[in-house]
């Protein structure tokens, strides 16, 4: 697809969800770019032919034909080419979400990827050219789920580039997360999934802090209340049945942890489930 246009929604109402597309398009001549200041909102951009350079922090990079590259907001860049012409296609987003979720990706710096294949980012990029041209009504809700997924696969493609140990850590939880999804109704000590990794009871919470983002006690208590909402959703089973089956000591304690997880007791979602289903 061809690209010889940009795009910048204007529907304010965007600005209520986690995150928004605020502009896309391209140009098979991109012209030079200097922002002393940055730009006002986050951009992911691609090279489709050609070659570029980009300059921040005073690095300069190349940027080859195929190759990806992210730019915070506000943050002072510059990019060109040397050899017309440059054909670059970007999008530009934003949303109440994205610090955060940039912040655990750690994209916080320009930063360029080259993807053994492209071709996920380069649908979604499609998509969400054709959802604006065609679709005024909803493109900026499609839109929405589509920036997500865009920056989800860019982070997908820096991480397994960067983090060369990501296949030892997959290779070391793995079996670890299937022991607790075959046991999560008993207790074990931690030393038992340790066992199950070959490794210290130390380096396996260290591994699985950095890669699931929390311990495995925790871990083991989602499993256990995904299957208690699965259980209060599908059978009337007593709360204190429906306690012991998903491997809570006792109707009390289970009823501590549900409501601190999910905002309502165990019967309170019980009943707002089947107000659902009736409704």
């Amino acid at each position: 697809m061809k690209i010889n246009q940009n795009i910048y929604p204007y529907n304010i109402d965007v600005k209520k969800l986690p995150f928004y597309l605020t502009g896309i398009g391209g140009s098979e001549f991109q012209y030079h770019i200097t922002r002393m200041d940055g730009y006002h909102w986050h951009q992911i951009l691609f090279s489709a032919h050609g070659t570029g350079i980009l300059k921040f922090d005073n690095i300069t990079m190349t940027v080859a034909e195929g190759n990806y590259f992210f730019l915070p907001a506000g943050y002072p860049h510059e990019y060109y080419t040397e050899a017309p012409p440059w054909d670059v296609r970007w999008i530009a987003f934003d949303g109440y979400a994205c610090a955060h979720v940039l912040g655990q990706f750690h994209m916080t710096k320009p930063i360029i990827i080259k993807p053994q294949d492209s071709t996920a980012l380069q649908n979604m990029y499609n998509k969400m050219f054709t959802s604006q041209k065609s679709d005024r009504i909803y493109c900026d809700h499609s839109c929405s789920g589509l920036v997500y997924d865009y920056l989800l696969e860019f982070y997908r493609i820096m991480d397994h580039k960067t983090n060369k140990g990501r296949s030892d850590r997959n290779r070391i939880l793995l079996p670890v997360l299937d022991y607790i999804d075959e046991h999560f109704r008993s207790d074990f000590p931690l030393t038992v999934l340790a066992e199950q990794a070959g490794i210290s009871s130390q380096h396996l919470c260290r591994v699985f802090k950095e890669t699931m983002n929390m311990r495995p006690n925790e871990y083991l208590t989602q499993r256990r209340l995904q299957e208690a909402k699965r259980l209060l959703q599908q059978n009337e089973l007593p709360i204190s049945e429906i306690a012991i089956q998903s491997g809570f000591p006792n109707a009390g304690y289970f009823s501590t942890v549900f409501k601190r997880s999910e905002g309502l007791t165990p019967q309170e979602y019980k009943l707002h489930i089947g107000l659902k289903k009736k409704g």
